[in-house]
């Protein structure tokens, strides 16, 4: 990135609101698990909601902050977009596993702060694709969607196929979960890159 044109870019995309919407998240799943925590019959499944819900919340604002607020200018400079993305997208997605992996106590075994990280990534993943496919303004759609049908139809014994199609209700260090996780990450953040968000046209 040429440094001059970095303050730039982070006004064009509204980066600054989005760091601060984030850290709103961070004090947010704070409470929350904070709360569950102090409820009289607690166990590591109470927090479910938290560790499922803030990682979709934030992948939603990750990708509204791949929409350009300068489109005609985007598309007249001569620059490496797909680097600038790429750079844009990774810096968010480590702000938000650094700061939401910090936010959720409990075992790491079974719904805590790696849970909640993995959710983070394939979420992101998910929101990026969405994106590129149906513009930066309703790439909350795809998270959102399989979110909330993968919390309502996920089975209640871990493993097996859902650690695959219900990858963000798997507790602990399932190994297909998480592959799948950063799997889905990896292919969002490489087709948004290279194509854009749809809705900006910038290519």
């Amino acid at each position: 990135m040429t440094p001059s044109l970095v303050p730039l870019y982070l006004r064009s995309r509204g980066l600054p609101g989005t760091a601060a919407a984030l850290a709103v998240l961070l004090a947010v799943s704070r409470w929350g698990a904070d709360r569950l925590v102090d409820r009289p019959l607690f166990d590591s499944g109470a927090q479910v909601p938290v560790v499922v819900l803030v990682p979709v919340l934030a992948a939603a604002v990750t990708g509204l902050s791949l929409h350009s607020r300068s489109g005609e200018l985007d598309r007249s400079a001569p620059l490496p977009w797909w680097r600038w993305r790429g750079a844009h997208l990774l810096a968010l997605t480590g702000l938000a596993a650094l700061w939401l992996g910090t936010a959720v106590p409990g075992d790491p075994a079974h719904f805590g702060a790696p849970t909640l990280v993995r959710g983070v990534l394939g979420f992101t993943g998910l929101a990026a694709a969405g994106a590129a496919l149906f513009g930066a303004r309703l790439s909350w759609l795809p998270p959102v969607v399989y979110g909330g049908t993968a919390y309502l139809a996920a089975p209640r014994t871990p493993g097996g196929a859902a650690a695959v199609w219900a990858w963000s209700m798997q507790p602990g260090a399932q190994p297909a979960a998480w592959a799948t996780a950063v799997l889905l990450f990896a292919a969002g953040a490489a087709l948004v890159a290279v194509r854009g968000p749809a809705a900006d046209g910038v290519r």
